[in-house]
């Protein structure tokens, strides 16, 4: 096995690590306590092709691996885990679907401006009663002519308010079951789509997440994804990939809550001596230090796996259940190293708590994870 990265996949990592601390970490928490959305981050994250890297060059995209968005991921998420889900969400969910099962016109039409930055994206699955459960889908896409006509709510959706245009799962069938779901392309604007809802949200505060009504939405036929009855296909497959990109944001939530414990252990005194010299701090360091590699090594593990084209949903599953919870486990953790100091926001751990617990929740919660693996361990 070769664990080094290739010169490239460096590049990428020094320069999302460089954008991330000039232009994100100064800001993060001005943005994340008033709840703004960073539309000149994720524009400048578009120019520096990170909002369609794994999408080809002829198409807008930066033509890179699936390593090479881990590691620009984590080091996004490290300084603002907010604008990590949004270039996540753009990349793992929107691009990558558009990419593999769009025809040529829909690539030329919506995938060209979302992969360059210039158009953003969102994936609208989550319903009110169909979260875990993604096949119990309400929303539903009636044919008429050559149009769908669309009614129903999506919750939950990120990048929903700012994106152009927004793949909706909808059912197109009812006796069908999952078979009978199909997915479309909404673009912003269209008469009959409106903006319900934004949530007010315990982390990624900066992200907006909001609810989406369709009220007899008219949708042409030329914006359905793939045949009729390909969408619940069509959204598990993405969310494989998806999976990927939280882990590596969780990684950055994690690899920030180590970084901010070791420097305050070096400055803060006790007893007359710095706490980083107390064997409990070591400890706890210690172990942070050693999840964090595992939960990486999981993820490039299942990048790597998708890269060369061998199945890796079970891989992706392992690492978004085991980062998440590294994510969560190393935040709690570095608010305990920081003693009161970690309870208030100047010294951002207790947001990197808040930005953590999300990771176990959306894109498949750690209850579907432990499904996922076991499932593909216990199969005939």
């Amino acid at each position: 096995m070769n664990f080094d990265f290739t010169e490239t996949q460096l590049m990428i990592k020094e320069t999302a690590r460089k954008f991330a601390e000039d232009e994100l970490a100064p800001s993060a928490i001005e943005r994340d306590e008033k709840e703004e959305f960073p539309y000149e981050a994720v524009k400048k994250l578009g120019e520096l092709g990170f909002m369609g890297m794994m999408v080809p060059e002829q198409y807008g995209g930066a033509g890179l691996d699936t390593i090479s968005y881990v590691l620009a991921m984590e080091e996004i998420s490290r300084a603002d885990a907010s604008c990590g889900v949004i270039m996540s969400v753009n990349n793992s969910l929107v691009c990558y679907g558009l990419n593999e099962w769009c025809n040529e016109e829909q690539k030329k039409k919506f995938l060209i401006p979302l992969a360059t930055g210039k158009k953003l994206g969102a994936f609208a699955l989550s319903e009110p009663e169909a979260g875990s459960d993604a096949s119990n889908q309400k929303t539903t896409a009636d044919r008429s002519g050559n149009e769908y006509i669309l009614n129903g709510t999506k919750n939950f959706i990120t990048n929903g308010s700012t994106a152009d245009f927004i793949l909706v799962i909808a059912t197109t069938d009812k006796t069908k079951g999952s078979h009978g779901i199909s997915a479309f392309i909404v673009e912003k604007g269209i008469p009959g789509f409106s903006v319900a809802k934004k949530e007010k949200k315990l982390g990624i505060r900066s992200s907006d997440t909001v609810s989406l009504a369709f009220d007899n939405c008219r949708i042409p036929s030329e914006n359905r994804i793939g045949e009729e009855g390909f969408g619940f296909k069509f959204a598990m497959k993405t969310l494989d990939g998806g999976r990927i990109g939280i882990a590596a944001q969780a990684l950055g939530i994690a690899q920030a809550s180590l970084d901010a414990s070791i420097q305050y252990s070096k400055q803060r005194k006790a007893f007359g001596k710095y706490i980083a010299e107390f064997q409990a701090i070591q400890f706890k360091i210690a172990d942070m230090a050693t999840r964090i590699e595992a939960a990486r090594l999981l993820t490039l593990q299942s990048a790597y796996l998708k890269d060369i084209g061998k199945p890796y949903g079970y891989a992706s599953a392992m690492a978004k259940l085991y980062a998440s919870k590294v994510a969560v486990d190393a935040a709690l953790e570095a608010i305990q190293i920081h003693g009161g100091y970690g309870y208030v926001r100047e010294y951002n751990v207790e947001r990197y708590l808040r930005d953590a617990k999300i990771t176990e929740i959306y894109e498949g919660t750690s209850e579907v994870q432990r499904i996922v693996i076991s499932r593909a361990l216990l199969k005939d």
